[in-house]
Formats: C-alpha cells, sequence, structure tokens
C-alpha cells in the first residue's frame, strides 16, 4: 500500500483487515473486500492475462487476491510487493497456504514496492495488477504506477486496474460518492479518481484503453495495454 505525509503507511484501517485467527502462530490478515470481488475479478483475468510470464501486483496488502489468483493460473509466475513491509508476513502466509494446496502454483517472495521511486525492484513485467489501490494513495502514487507499467510491460503488456472510479467528474453511485468524502476525509491526498485523469496520465506514458468492464459493487475493471 501507498504512503504520504497525511496517511498511514498502509491501509489497515481504512479496508478494515483485522486478523483472520485468534491463534498468534497465523501471521494472516483478512480484507473482507478481497473475498467480495476475488471471483469478479478472476472471471476478467481469465480473459486478459498471458499465458505465460510474470504478474506483478502493486500493494498486495494482505496477500489474499495472489493467493487465491495464482493457482488458477499455474504457467504464470506471480510476485506479490507492498509498500509496508509489515504486511510481508501475511502475504508469505497466504502464499504458503496456495503453495500448499497446489505445488504447481509459483509465488514469488513479496517486495517492498514504492510506485514513486524508480526504478523498481522488478526488472520485467507480463502483466500488473493495481487493485483498490490508486484511491487509497496519492494521485502522484498513480503517475508513478503509470511510469513503472511502461518500464517493465511488453508491447501488448497489461496493466489491470480494479476500484471505483468517477466518470466525467461525477461519481457513478451514492456509495461511491459518500466512500470518496469519507477517505478524503480522513487522508486529503487520497479519494476516487476520474477515470478520463487516469486514461490521460496513461496515455503520457504509452499505456493505452483496452476495454473497460462494470463490476459489482459500483466498481470498474480499467484494462490498458502498453
Amino acid at each position: 500500500m501507498m504512503t504520504n505525509s497525511s496517511g498511514p503507511t498502509s491501509t489497515l484501517s481504512v479496508l478494515n483487515i483485522v486478523f483472520s485467527d485468534t491463534n498468534p502462530d497465523n501471521a494472516r490478515r483478512h480484507a473482507p473486500a478481497s473475498a467480495r470481488n476475488r471471483d469478479p475479478v478472476l472471471s476478467v483475468l481469465r480473459t486478459a492475462l498471458p499465458n505465460r510470464g510474470t504478474v506483478l501486483e502493486i500493494g498486495s496488502g494482505s496477500g489474499e487476491h495472489t493467493a487465491f489468483f495464482a493457482p488458477f493460473f499455474p504457467t504464470l509466475e506471480w510476485q506479490p510487493s507492498d509498500l509496508d513491509t509489515s504486511m510481508f508476513p501475511s502475504i508469505i502466509d497466504w502464499s504458503k497456504s496456495a503453495l500448499d494446496n497446489n505445488p504447481n502454483t509459483d509465488i514469488r517472495p513479496p517486495v517492498q514496492l514504492d510506485t514513486c521511486k524508480h526504478p523498481w525492484p522488478v526488472d520485467h513485467a507480463d502483466a500488473i495488477l493495481a487493485l483498490n489501490m490508486i484511491h487509497i494513495s496519492p494521485w502522484a502514487s498513480c503517475v508513478g504506477l503509470m511510469a513503472g507499467a511502461r518500464d517493465l510491460l511488453p508491447p501488448g503488456g497489461l496493466l489491470y486496474l480494479y476500484g471505483p472510479f468517477k466518470q466525467d467528474g461525477h461519481h457513478t453511485a451514492p456509495s461511491n460518492a459518500e466512500f470518496d468524502d469519507n477517505l478524503r476525509k480522513r487522508y486529503p491526498l487520497w479519494g476516487v479518481r476520474d477515470l478520463e485523469d487516469v486514461l490521460a496520465v496513461a496515455a503520457e506514458h504509452d499505456l493505452h484503453l483496452d476495454r473497460t468492464i462494470p463490476m459489482p459493487a459500483n466498481n470498474l475493471s480499467v484494462l490498458l495495454r502498453r
């Protein structure tokens, strides 16, 4: 997850991430939104990810998404990342569970990654996932994401964004407006982004819209290609 001078180094309080088990030996944390959105996101990824290569997840948080997706794509190498190293034990624990249940799954150890600091600690990715990231980080993190994706992705490589977006300057649902207001009151540099602004900065970094897909709970999947 991202950091800024007006917010925390992780988004646990915002996303209501809690320990999944009272057992102190269990490092896993749980984000309730992960269980709600993982199946709809998976349905999009099945149509969009390459057959082989490396998938880099930005802002892996608890690590649940990578652990859930990776077994469905055994020919891909998965690289989780987060700025907040305190999340690494959770990412590692979730990954270990996925690997124990699916031995052919390839999940790399997490790396610390700040999208604003270049070069990134990963030298190549065939696809990059950023789920629920750009609205819970400063705008500079979105710009840095686009710059890093341009540097890492091959021609045709995928940058996949998921989350709430404004369109034409307007929220698409009252719930998104309330969420945006809540975020900005807590951390003024955060907030739901206008899709047109995101696409404009993407285009400046040689990333162009492939398609948008409406998702449950007034979210969007935004697929960009280099």
